[in-house]
């Protein structure tokens, strides 16, 4: 019989049915570098999704609410442009009459208030979403959440076949699509903060974070590929692809560490906190006698840091989600060399603004990584963002390769600071010193950065779509605004940053002459 000193050796770790068989077929325990890559692949594959079936509504839009213009672009790219009276009849639902009630006057707006409701719900899920996350298992927590965004998503296609004209319906399946959609980014946040410490976290995280340009990207090629043979098939494949994806979620991905009985390695374990916070504990150390509590949401908003990067993000993500749910649209009803660009092709040309958001992301993270200032970063980059939307607006029209430089670099500077924001700076402050060690807070404070920027992340699309009806010069004015105010915000942190920075410096300096003065005394 085993004593009692034995007893914690013999726990049962609630592993997956997939890590149980991975190590049926080595024969063997897994390593901790083994369960991180699992990780860091299974959490990509599903935020990619995520975004994936996010990104659909934007490209199908223009197939909802049909362009005007007749006139024809050659383009490399296949399939179809506004010249061919022949094409033009046999997809006329997707260039000629458009989908009721999109269809209309008012069509534009309709389809702006899908999104500000998607959002809205969104944002609001966000914060329940965070509180129930870090109370519950987030592998089962995170499948629901991803099986519920694929049925949701499948609905809103299949008004296509079912020949669906309310706007209610759309409207109420966008919503609860939108509940579901929720469940995704704390839950990923969190896991993928429980195997990471802050060593090279901002770089990690900001390769990691990419899953979100390319599950636009993705989502965007698939969407437009699918839009010739029924808009309703650019909703059901993404909807079916987040369903399989996670139900490889509830097969694989460890949770934690202590989850499936990994032992943390040393970089990991030994991993200190910044110089002046007061403690010299890992970011994610836990300790077996200390038994961890969920962190309240007032006391979460309390944290040194959260507030300020929470309403950054506010404005940050107004401006990135502008982009997201607008930007193919834009495109297609905006000349460029005087000719205009058709649905399929504008969606195609849209992933420029992503694949920059890739670079700016892991630039974002390695940068605040070298110079393990947060604030400084995310603010410099949301300034910069403010010259490349004015000039994007101003001389985008003049050539294709002028608007796709452009472009690329305008999602450089605009997801750069949402991604650092919503990865590592969120992980930093879930495991912030004030909380003891404590890791169960990861899901609360990334679902409140989070949750209150999705808050603009619905204000800029359902702004853009009546303010873009009278002028869209004035919706890239409404972007720099919030642009600026963004980095405005972090101001306070900036400031104290630069003066550590300093200070830092001139210790060193300091202590590199004194070295130097005993030596020319020969002590």
């Amino acid at each position: 019989m085993a004593s009692l000193s034995e007893l914690p050796a013999l726990r049962n770790y609630s592993k997956p049915f997939g890590i149980r068989f991975l190590e049926y077929i080595k024969r063997g325990k897994l390593s901790y570098k083994t369960h991180q890559a699992i990780v860091l692949i299974v959490t990509f594959l599903a935020y990619t999704c995520y975004h994936a079936t996010r990104k659909t509504t934007s490209i199908v839009k223009s197939a909802l609410d049909p362009q005007s213009p007749d006139v024809s672009l050659k383009f490399p790219w296949r399939m179809t442009y506004l010249s061919s009276p022949a094409e033009k009849k046999r997809f006329s639902w997707v260039l000629g009459d458009g989908w009721a009630p999109f269809n209309g006057s008012d069509g534009s707006a309709l389809l702006g208030e899908l999104d500000v409701a998607f959002l809205a719900v969104y944002a609001l899920g966000m914060y329940f979403s965070g509180h129930l996350g870090d109370r519950m298992n987030l592998r089962v927590f995170l499948t629901v959440g991803m099986v519920g965004t694929g049925l949701f998503t499948s609905l809103f296609g299949v008004g296509y076949w079912a020949k669906i004209h309310s706007f209610y319906y759309f409207l109420i399946v966008q919503m609860i699509a939108g509940l579901f959609q929720s469940t995704g980014w704390p839950s990923v946040v969190a896991v993928v903060g429980n195997w990471f410490g802050k060593k090279k976290r901002g770089l990690i995280m900001g390769i990691w974070n990419a899953h979100t340009s390319v599950g636009n990207i993705a989502g965007s090629l698939i969407a437009s590929a699918l839009l010739s043979y029924g808009w309703g098939w650019s909703f059901v494949v993404p909807g079916l692809l987040i369903a399989f994806v996670g139900l490889l979620v509830f097969l694989f991905l460890p949770v934690s560490p202590e989850s499936v009985g990994a032992d943390k390695e040393e970089d990991e374990m030994g991993s200190p906190r910044k110089i002046g916070e007061g403690v010299t504990e890992p970011l994610l150390g836990s300790d077996a006698e200390i038994k961890e509590t969920a962190v309240g949401f007032i006391e979460a908003w309390k944290i040194p840091g959260v507030a300020p990067f929470a309403f950054c993000l506010f404005f940050a993500k107004l401006v990135a989600y502008t982009f997201l749910y607008w930007l193919p649209y834009y495109i297609s009803h905006t000349a460029i060399e005087g000719k205009y660009l058709s649905s399929e092709t504008a969606g195609n040309l849209s992933t420029f603004f992503d694949i920059g958001g890739v670079l700016g992301g892991i630039l974002a993270g390695h940068i605040s990584d070298r110079l393990d200032a947060r604030a400084i970063t995310a603010a410099t980059f949301m300034y910069c963002a403010i010259p490349a939307l004015y000039f994007y607006r101003t001389y985008g029209h003049i050539s294709l390769v002028m608007n796709i430089a452009l472009m690329f670099i305008c999602g450089m500077f605009v997801n750069g600071p949402y991604a650092l924001i919503t990865t590592a700076v969120s992980a930093d402050l879930g495991t912030h010193s004030s909380l003891r060690g404590n890791s169960k807070a990861l899901a609360t404070v990334t679902a409140i950065i989070d949750g209150t920027g999705s808050v603009g992340a619905a204000i800029g699309p359902l702004l853009t779509g009546y303010i873009s009806a009278k002028s869209w010069s004035a919706v890239f004015t409404m972007l720099m605004g919030a642009a600026l105010i963004a980095g405005l915000l972090l101001t306070r942190l900036l400031v104290a940053e630069v003066v550590a920075r300093i200070s830092e410096s001139r210790s060193q300096a300091g202590g590199s002459q004194s070295t130097s003065q005993d030596e020319e005394l020969g002590v």
